[in-house]
């Protein structure tokens, strides 16, 4: 991303940095979400905003917009301020603040004494009256347990008890939807887009007293949202967006036209999250926008409901918007701030995600457990043979990890003390990646059993685990809210940041003499300070974090690992300079350290916790501790290794050629079932439907 005005940006921030747009709104490519990083809220509590540029008219359906036009407005919607520290930031830099994290943030008595009581509730609920298989046969949640989950408070969770809702902590919003997708995955995507990105968290975070009072009451008790922006040609490019919503003359409104893709909810939703583009003129800075949009307003057609591989009964839908009125008072926040309120929400709403993969390796641990031990081969329990043996020990060590990672992220967006964008970011990334990990060695240690569906096994009189069902569900993680490939890039460029903003502009090829000189000055006060504080610390003490007993040599390799991957940073910026937006495979590998890094740190320190609280738990939390931490290391190291030692060079030419068609030969004597006279993306005109309207309402018409 190039420079804003009155800021200086490397080339190195040209890398399109991607923090997805949620659940709401799938973003089912690859890398194929809003491509700006999420903003950060000031000390105060009040929000900070520079409306990205309006200057970029909407492309349209296959349209372009210039490189530097889409940076711009990417670079704008980014947080650019770190008013509150984070320590994964910290740990990217090679300053292993460990004070940030520990001791383990606990959440206070009356927030588990609420929290505890309304999952008891909701586990009843599940066990009772939620039926798996029929929304898995049917494709759909029957409209009784919508009607059930609305009773409840299941859709006000989050939503403050001032507005009609639970008031619930983060950290219990996690659990409920734990407890959820143990009914069934649509359930968790369900609440999960209502409240993580949908109308309700926008509102509470950016929107006026009004729009509160009107809203979010019937947000938490009988109304449902949805998130849209992604459109059927245009994803991780903003730039591009082409839904417009044109002010009207008498300046009461907006004319909204346009045709939204992927919006999670959007089928069955009543209140919807539109970004659109103003545009500027006398009056209105314009940018894209935020409007609140109610479904029953004329205009608004759900024209179909996607299905996916997984998650069965996900009401998704492409919606298209033909001349909306919608009121001036339903824009939140104002004109232009729309990414940044989109990419605001997601620093806590990206933490659904991580919470429904923590409880699917849960699941597969006690899966395999169980199958391992009753399967007998050559004489011994399969989980006896140290080929099965390994698989399980991964699994229960990761599973471990990952809901350390997530109770660790979590607690700390509760708290409001942290910058969780980075944190937050790792947290989807990591335990996206590890659960499909762990579903796949599942899959495996069942065999052909693992691959048989649950309806199948049951006709034949065995246990009915639903064991390719939940490979087919957790699939989708790596995509949503942003893909494993987005998160890497996002994460590396927040990383940097302190980089950029010190040095950027010696290795901006735009930036002229007077800039390059300042940055001198600057990188020479930094760097000055930062470096020596790389080579020692007080990772090289052998006792070290001695508090830590068993696990403080991880402690005190993370501290090392954190100082050396700053360095390897630092030498790769200074090797490559403004190439490094084209490092993406390095960039991953840096990520993918991190990542590691944090996981252990949240391991240890939440070992460390439980031993204080129960000595005798505590013996079992540091042995599945101490297992991920030394599995941990050997990738880690790798890692290290794979930086400097790879195929990335010949890798990226080879892709060229097969892009180019050089060995297109190779494809010869197959025949592609996909192959017709339809194009790759559908083309869309604005305009009114051309058939009905495929919402399916939830609440009794009025």
């Amino acid at each position: 991303m190039d420079a804003t005005a009155g800021s200086t940006r490397s080339e190195f921030g040209r890398i399109p940095v991607t923090a997805v747009t949620g659940r709401s709104d799938t973003g089912t490519d690859t890398g194929t979400v809003t491509d700006v990083p999420p903003a950060a809220p000031t000390p105060a509590g009040t929000k900070r905003f520079e409306p990205a540029p309006a200057s970029s008219p909407p492309a349209g359906n296959g349209g372009q917009v210039s490189e530097r036009e889409a940076r711009q407005v990417a670079e704008a919607a980014r947080q650019s301020e770190w008013t509150q520290p984070s320590f994964a930031k910290e740990l990217f830099l090679g300053r292993f603040r460990l004070d940030l994290i520990h001791p383990h943030p606990r959440p206070d008595a009356a927030t588990v004494e609420a929290g505890e009581a309304y999952l008891r509730e909701l586990e009843k609920f599940v066990t009772d009256e939620v039926d798996g298989e029929r929304i898995e046969r049917e494709d759909r949640i029957p409209d009784e347990t919508i009607q059930r989950l609305k009773e409840l408070g299941a859709f006000g969770i989050k939503i403050p008890k001032d507005y009609g809702g639970l008031g619930l902590s983060q950290v219990y919003f996690n659990k409920a939807l734990t407890t959820l997708g143990c009914g069934h995955p649509s359930l968790t995507a369900l609440i999960s887009a209502h409240q993580s990105i949908g109308v309700p968290q926008p509102l509470k975070l950016f929107g006026s007293e009004e729009q509160k009072r009107r809203y979010l009451p019937r947000l938490a008790s009988t109304d449902i949202s949805a998130f849209l922006l992604t459109e059927p040609d245009v994803g991780s490019d903003p730039a591009r967006l082409a839904t417009s919503a044109v002010p009207t003359e008498d300046g009461t409104g907006y004319r909204l036209n346009g045709v939204k893709l992927w919006a999670t909810n959007g089928s069955i939703a009543d209140i919807v999250v539109v970004m659109a583009r103003v545009p500027k003129s006398a009056g209105h800075r314009g940018g894209i926008t935020a409007f609140v949009v109610e479904t029953d307003w004329d205009g608004v057609t759900v024209e179909r409901r996607n299905q996916f591989m997984g998650l069965r009964g996900l009401e998704n839908s492409v919606t298209r918007f033909h001349d909306v009125l919608v009121p001036a008072e339903n824009v939140i926040g104002a004109e232009g701030q729309g990414l940044k309120i989109a990419l605001t929400t997601l620093n806590t709403g990206r933490l659904s995600l991580p919470a429904v993969c923590s409880a699917a390796t849960k699941w597969s641990v006690k899966v395999a457990r169980e199958w391992s031990q009753a399967r007998v081969q050559w004489g011994r329990p399969v989980g006896k043979h140290e080929a099965i043996a390994k698989k399980i020990a991964f699994m229960a060590a990761t599973s471990y990890a990952l809901e350390a990672v997530l109770e660790l992220s979590s607690q700390l967006a509760d708290d409001g003390t942290a910058d969780i964008r980075i944190e937050a970011a790792l947290a989807k990334l990591y335990t996206s990646e590890m659960a499909s990990l762990i579903a796949d060695e599942l899959i495996q240690i069942r065999g052909g059993r693992g691959y048989e569906t649950a309806p199948s096994l049951r006709a034949r009189g065995e246990r009915a685990a639903p064991v390719e069902q939940l490979v087919r569900d957790l699939r989708i993680n790596r995509i949503f809210e942003g893909s494993t490939e987005i998160m890497h890039l996002f994460t590396a460029r927040e990383a940097v940041d302190q980089h950029l903003a010190v040095a950027g502009a010696l290795i901006d090829a735009d930036s002229g003499a007077a800039a390059k000189a300042k940055a001198v000055a600057r990188a020479g006060v930094f760097y000055a300070g930062w470096l020596p504080k790389l080579t020692v610390g007080k990772g090289r003490l052998p006792g070290g974090y001695r508090e830590f007993g068993p696990l403080a040599e991880h402690v005190r390799y993370v501290e090392r690992s954190s100082r050396k991957l700053a360095r390897s940073t630092f030498y790769a910026m200074a090797r490559w300079r403004g190439r490094m937006e084209v490092k993406q495979a390095f960039l991953a590998r840096i990520v993918d350290i991190g990542a590691e890094l944090f996981a252990m740190s949240a391991v240890c320190i939440r070992a460390h916790m439980q031993r204080q609280d129960d000595p005798e738990l505590g013996k079992t939390a540091y042995e599945l501790a101490n297992a991920f931490c030394e599995q941990a290391r050997l990738r880690v190291d790798e890692l290290f290794r794979a930086l400097w030692t790879n195929t990335d060079g010949t890798d990226y030419k080879l892709a060229r050629g097969v892009l180019d068609g050089r060995y297109a030969w190779q494809e010869a004597g197959v025949i592609d079932p996909s192959e017709s006279d339809l194009p790759w993306i559908a083309e869309v005109t604005p305009g009114p439907a051309t058939g009905p309207n495929l919402r399916r309402r939830t609440n009794p018409a009025p």
